[in-house]
């Protein structure tokens, strides 16, 4: 089974509203789609089966085929598909984008990048997901450019409305 993080528990994860242990939030980053359940458990982290139960319960993973529901009764944006295999929502050019539009884009392909890092992009996962906004996202761009290369970082910089044809 491969899970999925959920809009409740990004919240959680940021705002702490919940408390979750320090191997749930290990979990939690790890759990990003791409990974089996399986694979989480045994990346060394100490993570056991009852810490990930625990979060699907709290509603903040969710597995990756699970229906879900939206909040906004807008249709879903067409999607612009990304040789890295990484999907942008389509929206409006970058300067009818306000800062949270952007930030709101671009945090996803964000975590989507970094989380593809694996271990390696641990910390640089964990410093994205404590992001809040726009500017903070942008300050970090240049870690994350550094560390995936300039060919994929290009979908954020869109996402974030910096290059020249975002």
């Amino acid at each position: 089974m491969i899970l999925l993080k959920t809009e409740a528990g990004q919240r959680v994860f940021k705002d702490r509203s919940i408390r979750l242990t320090p191997r749930q939030r290990s979990a939690f980053i790890l759990c990003d789609g791409q990974r089996s359940v399986d694979e989480v458990l045994a990346s060394g982290m100490g993570i056991a089966r009852e810490d990930i139960d625990q979060m699907i319960e709290l509603g903040v993973l969710s597995p990756r085929n699970a229906a879900t529901t939206t909040t906004t009764a807008a249709p879903a944006p067409a999607a612009i598909p990304h040789p890295a295999g990484l999907v942008l929502a389509e929206s409006a050019p970058a300067g009818e984008r306000s800062a949270q539009q952007r930030y709101q884009d671009a945090y996803p392909v964000a975590t989507q990048l970094t989380g593809a890092l694996g271990l390696r992009g641990f910390r640089l996962n964990l410093a994205v997901e404590g992001t809040g906004s726009y500017e903070e996202l942008v300050a970090l761009a240049p870690k994350i450019r550094a560390a995936v290369g300039q060919d994929k970082a290009d979908m954020l910089d869109r996402a974030l409305g910096l290059g020249a044809d975002s």
